[in-house]
């Protein structure tokens, strides 16, 4: 039997994918599903299996932290973040499956899993390197709903809004969500493009038509053929007075 380990802080797509693994590999065993990375990585230890499914964002530890402490499991990232796999997953992890996984892209993964053994990855100094500040910025953001993925330019983004654990991605022709917190977009933006207005706002200066005050005195930015406005917090107001 090949055992599998699945850490995703997303139950219902660890039992989605879970359920998905035993339909497409026949000789599959599900030795844990876990939500975190602090468990994912006590059970990888204890259980030592051949494959770990690893989602990279988790509570405790992140995938890239459980998987640098692995030894002789075959590592599967799984992640929202096509940018991280399609620069750094594709040359040095086994496999990457970028959320929504389709089936057909599922089935590719396990028929690679069950091809020869390919060398692991250096994965601690993988780690390193995505922790180190990159000097590229972002240019696209992929957003997910239902079965459908969207590429969106960051040049066609009004602005991002934090919503709970996901982030709003709003244009011209509507919202969208991503799974990035405002704090890693921001490392990741153009600074030159993008402020952020209030902590949970980020904002494409080229689309700010005007600034008003209201009747309470709050300043309020106004986006060119856009309906809705958005506060500027007291903590960032300096950054449009010149505006």
């Amino acid at each position: 039997m090949n055992t599998v380990l699945i850490a995703d802080d997303e139950p219902q797509l660890a039992q989605d994918l879970s359920r998905r693994l035993r339909r497409c590999w026949n000789d599959v065993d599900i030795v844990a599903v876990v939500d975190n990375g602090t468990e994912a990585l006590a059970q990888l230890r204890r259980l030592a299996p051949q494959y770990a499914f690893l989602d990279i964002r988790m509570p405790g530890l992140s995938g890239l932290e459980v998987a640098a402490a692995a030894e002789a499991t075959r590592i599967v990232f799984i992640t929202a973040f096509e940018e991280y796999a399609v620069a750094a997953f594709e040359a040095s992890a086994v496999d990457y499956l970028v959320k929504p996984v389709s089936n057909a892209r599922l089935a590719q993964c396990v028929l690679k899993l069950q091809q020869t053994p390919m060398p692991r990855a250096n994965l601690p100094e993988l780690l390193k390197s995505l922790e180190r500040p990159n000097a590229d910025h972002l240019s696209w953001v992929h957003t997910s709903a239902g079965n459908t993925t969207r590429v969106l330019s960051v040049t066609e983004i009004l602005y991002f809004q934090s919503s709970d654990k996901y982030t709003e991605v709003v244009t011209q022709e509507g919202k969208h969500v991503i799974r990035m917190s405002l704090k890693d977009l921001l490392h990741r933006l153009d600074p030159e493009q993008f402020a952020q207005t209030h902590r949970s706002t980020i904002v494409n200066l080229r689309f700010i038509d005007r600034l008003e005050r209201d009747v309470l005195g709050r300043t309020l930015i106004h986006l060119r053929n856009h309906e809705e406005t958005l506060p500027v917090g007291r903590a960032y107001i300096s950054k449009f007075r010149q505006m």
